[in-house]
């Protein structure tokens, strides 16, 4: 024998090589699962036999686990392969099983003996499966069995049994634990019913139920967890025809019957059961007719036993399959004739609100195929009735769809009309989960509530749902001698009332001024004199108003303003420009100390607001720690408005849009050339990659002065981004790289696309579709833009008139004698944020929601910089935020309604892959961060489909995928709201794009 035991450093190469003395060039090896595949080639095919004696020799002699790593999974069996080198597909393979090397050494042996050309019977001992091991229980015999399968998937098994006991106090149980491992996290879907199926096809007896974990190699969390219901198939099938399912007990009466080759068929007819025995396999039609006596003696105590429920009698018939009638027939009482409780049927029962029987009605219609059932374990209903709501919880190894079950289980709800119940709530889960996925509700009748109803916890099993439901809470309900109708109509009475105050109050003031008359009075015809006089009383109070007001502001501002001098920007080339620089600058200092100030000096006492006017609530834009960010940048509101109010294009009816495709264009005509990177998408992607964080965090990774612009559009899904990319903008103006950054709710092709339908109404959308190569001569559109403070023609100025002129200099006149008319920005900005504190005028609250990270489109516009992009500082509160906002749940998000992946934005990403690819322009989408209280479990399950998709898609060439949906759910620091990042998350996403070594940026 050529086998030298190896020590522990030999690898398993250099091990297989020494057994079977085939030179390591010629051997090949790999783990996957608990397999280990073992390739032998040689010039000439190594002889099968002589190969495996001299390697089952050596695995006697040896560990496995010595030669692989503490981290590797036990190995269970190994697959020997051979075949000569240059050939694709090996002569033979040969699978061992390292529980049975003894019986795997008598089997070759006897192949060695035996004359290969006399008899191509291998002999030997009889090697026993793993599933006939597993059958008896053991649990590393069950993991072994399971491996067959997973190995193939890269997930290694290892069984366990542990004692499980009951809260209610009965006995301990057997719970059997199956826990898989694997370098990568597998989908619970895509595991869940292969184990079911696999574990159920044992019928393992003294185990209600199996625990599958999965958890990925080196973590210390489990993925996910999954229960697989171990009751055996014969008991499912007498569960369901106690309850009178005909296809159950058909089944039940065949098993009974295949030892006398009868084939059974049953049909119901009123409250009779129809039992048709015929021959089992009669091809020719000369087989006997079942004998009666036989078949009646075999079906009678079934059907007793069984005892179905709403059926009273049974006809049983004796023929061939074909005969239209038959050769005998019998009569059969029931029990339900004789009991009275089995006489109602199982939907009298539930009419009158039996759970029981609404548990099996309700199975048996989400599970009308017998056969899956039986299999997998179905899905599986468990109920609670609380209160006037019927709490229904569906679950099962992959959790049902809720369009697949909630619209059915309303239906059928509804036409019970069980007494008392006015509404229902219907859950869904996957099997082993305490908590739901998803949840709808449906009121049956009109309840009156004031706060919503809590989710009742369900149980894992239905034996112990009442240990685990919530206690009674006392809600408060409405007045019951108060309707709705009297409580609308002393609304509107109030409101009448006050409104008739209110106007009668308005009216006196404005006629006591003597400014207005009331329209029916009757018109003076001297009133000349008395109208001088009250215009000349009205004009020196206003214009001593006026200067008053001015010399206040004008000492205000001159205390507030710093000494230090102003720098002006010095980006762009015009004048005009460079005075609308001056102007942004100047406002933009006022709004970073406005942000700043709280976090680096100490605020004057009136403008110090820790609480508010009830003292309740802290006022939390005080920032907790400093963090990192780019410094903020000049704002481009003026010059994005002004060039695309000066663009020849037609408007997209989308005002971001316009600017932010005015800001781009200006960008070309200046540089000359696209920006190295495009960022494009949402307002995730607008909010969530800083333009200058990701420029400056590439130059340190070797990348210096790449330009980067950010072109997101709040509400941009898959539809509009390829509409900017393929037709808005020109091949030539396109960079080699574009960052995509967005999530899953851009690419819900359930949902109706607002944005999108908004541009394709648009005329600009229609001229996009009509361009020609005549059209060339619109690139200069931004360079007239920029140079039109220095380049006006005649066509473009319309003549200034007589009151134009003399309008323009008496402004120019006052402004000249006026304290406060230079300084008019700052005193704007002053007013805002004394409203801002006082919190007490609409129109600053919509001021607040720029602050706030809120998706108010108007007042996001205005804070985007030259770069495209919209930093905000505002840190995400969870307690302040839902003060202001609603929550809303992932059930009620419009965003995700009808969630599909699958449709119109789906087309439009192949469009976009496609041409990306034919422009040779690298693609890298990054699905953006979001936090844990926007994730909940419906969106987390959108998210699970839209993860799935994106790496389907990832094999695409010059298509990269990046997720960061997860990256920082417990960092609220990082975020504006929920689902939008701030400028401090938007550097650390930029940073991290930075230090990918995967993505291909540009050198210059």
């Amino acid at each position: 024998m050529k086998t030298v035991l190896p020590d522990r450093q030999q690898s398993l190469v250099q091990w297989v090589s020494q057994a079977t003395g085939i030179n390591t060039f010629g051997v090949k090896v790999r783990l996957r699962g608990n397999d280990l595949h073992i390739l032998c080639e040689g010039t000439e095919c190594p002889q099968r036999w002589h190969t495996l004696s001299d390697l089952l020799q050596a695995l006697q002699q040896t560990n496995l686990d010595i030669l692989t790593s503490n981290e590797q999974p036990s190995i269970y069996q190994v697959f020997v392969y051979g075949r000569r080198k240059g050939e694709q597909r090996p002569k033979w393979c040969h699978r061992v099983y390292l529980n049975q090397i003894d019986k795997h050494l008598e089997q070759v042996e006897q192949a060695l003996l035996a004359d290969s050309e006399k008899s191509k019977q291998s002999g030997g001992a009889l090697i026993v499966s793993n599933e006939s091991l597993a059958r008896q229980g053991n649990p590393e015999a069950i993991a072994r069995y399971l491996s067959e399968t997973l190995s193939t998937l890269g997930v290694s098994v290892q069984a366990k049994i542990k004692l499980y006991k009951p809260k209610n106090s009965q006995p301990e149980e057997n719970r059997l634990w199956i826990f898989c491992q694997s370098s990568y996290s597998p989908d619970a879907s895509l595991l869940a019913e292969p184990i079911a199926q696999k574990l159920r096809y044992l019928k393992l007896s003294g185990y209600q139920d199996a625990v599958i974990v999965s958890q990925v190699s080196g973590e210390t969390v489990h993925d996910w967890l999954l229960r697989v219901d171990l009751t055996p198939p014969e008991v499912m099938l007498k569960e369901w025809a106690r309850w009178g399912d005909i296809q159950a007990i058909a089944r039940l009466l065949t098993e009974v019957l295949s030892g006398l080759k009868v084939a059974v068929q049953a049909s119901l007819k009123e409250s009779t059961l129809h039992i048709f025995c015929t021959p089992a396999f009669d091809p020719l039609g000369t087989a006997p007719i079942p004998d009666k006596e036989v078949c009646l003696k075999a079906i009678v105590p079934q059907l007793e036993a069984i005892a179905p429920q709403g059926i009273l009698a049974a006809t049983v018939y004796g023929q061939k399959a074909g005969d239209k009638q038959p050769t005998w027939i019998d009569w059969l009482a029931l029990p339900a004739a004789k009991h009275p409780a089995f006489a109602p049927s199982p939907l009298e029962l539930a009419n009158t609100g039996d759970e029981p029987a609404i548990i099996f009605l309700l199975e048996r219609l989400l599970n009308p195929d017998l056969d899956w059932r039986l299999l997998t374990g179905g899905i599986r209903v468990l109920l609670l009735n609380k209160n006037d709501l019927l709490h229904i919880m569906c679950d099962a190894p992959v959790c049902p769809g809720r369009q697949q079950v909630a619209s059915k289980i309303t239906q059928f709800i509804r036409q019970l009309k069980i007494p008392g119940m006015m509404g229902v709530r219907i859950y869904g889960r996957r099997a082993g989960n305490k908590e739901p996925f998803w949840h709808y509700g449906v009121d049956l009748e009109h309840r009156q509530r004031l706060v919503p109803e809590a989710t009742p916890e369900f149980a894992a099993t239905s034996k112990y749902v009442n240990d685990l439901v919530t206690s009674e809470t006392s809600e408060p309900i409405l007045r019951p001698d108060l309707t709705t109708e009297e409580v609308q109509s002393f609304v509107t009475e109030v409101a009448r009332d006050w409104m008739a105050t209110a106007s009668s109050t308005a009216k006196k003031f404005l006629l006591r001024s003597q400014l207005f008359t009331e329209s029916n009075q009757s018109a003076e015809h001297n009133h000349d004199v008395q109208g001088i006089k009250i215009a000349l009383v009205w004009g020196t109070l206003g214009l001593l108003l006026t200067l008053q007001t001015d010399w206040v502001l004008g000492r205000i501002i001159a205390r507030t303003t710093p000494s230090s001098p102003k720098v002006a920007s010095a980006i762009l080339p015009s004048s005009s420009e460079h005075k609308a620089s001056l102007t942004s600058e100047k406002n933009q200092t006022e709004k970073t100390t406005f942000f700043s100030s709280t976090s680096k000096t100490k605020s004057p006492p009136n403008q110090s607001s820790v609480f508010n006017a009830s003292e309740f609530t802290q006022n939390d834009d005080t920032p907790t720690k400093n963090l990192a960010a780019a410094p903020l940048k000049e704002k481009a509101t003026a010059t994005a408005i002004l060039l695309a109010a000066r663009s020849q294009m037609p408007s997209f009816n989308v005002r971001q849009l316009d600017e932010q495709l005015a800001l781009y264009k200006q960008r070309l005509a200046r540089t000359g050339n696209p920006p190295d990177v495009l960022i494009i998408g949402s307002s995730r992607a607008l909010r969530g990659v800083d333009p200058a964080a990701l420029s400056k965090a590439l130059a340190t990774q070797g990348y210096p002065n790449l330009d980067v612009f950010n072109f997101g559009i709040n509400g941009a899904t898959a539809q509009v981004v390829d509409f900017v990319i393929r037709h808005v903008l020109e091949p030539s103006e396109l960079p080699k790289i574009i960052i995509w950054a967005d999530g899953a709710r851009a690419f819900n092709g359930g949902r109706e696309d607002i944005t999108f339908k908004s541009i394709a109404a648009s005329a600009g959308y229609k001229q996009a579709f009509q361009k020609t190569a005549t059209d060339a001569n619109s690139d200069d559109l931004a360079e007239n833009a920029v140079n039109s403070g220095d380049k006006k023609t005649n066509e473009d100025v319309p003549e200034i008139s007589t009151y134009q002129a003399v309008n323009e200099s008496l402004n120019q006149a006052l402004a000249s004698v006026s304290s406060s008319y230079p300084n008019r920005e700052q005193i704007k900005s002053l007013l805002q944020k004394q409203l801002l504190i006082l919190g007490h005028n609409q129109t600053v609250a919509s001021e607040r929601q720029l602050t706030d990270g809120t998706s108010d489109e108007s007042t996001s516009r205005q804070s985007v910089d030259f770069d495209g992009f919209l930093p905000l500082s505002i840190r995400f509160n969870p307690a302040r935020y839902y003060q202001k906002y609603s929550r809303v749940t992932g059930n009620y998000d419009n965003d995700y309604k009808s969630f599909q992946v699958e449709g119109q934005q789906d087309a439009a990403f192949q469009e976009v892959l496609q041409f990306a690819q034919s422009q040779k322009i690298s693609l890298v989408f990054v699905n953006m961060p979001l936090t844990g209280d926007y994730l909940d479990p419906v969106r987390r399950q959108y998210e699970q489909e839209f993860q799935q998709y994106m790496l389907r898609l990832a094999t695409n060439p010059n298509f990269i995928y990046r997720d960061l949906s997860q990256q920082w759910i417990k960092v609220n620091d990082y975020f504006s709201d929920p689902s939008h990042l701030n400028r401090f998350g938007a550097y650390e996403v930029s940073k991290k794009l930075a230090n990918d070594p995967m993505i291909p940026w540009p050198v210059k």
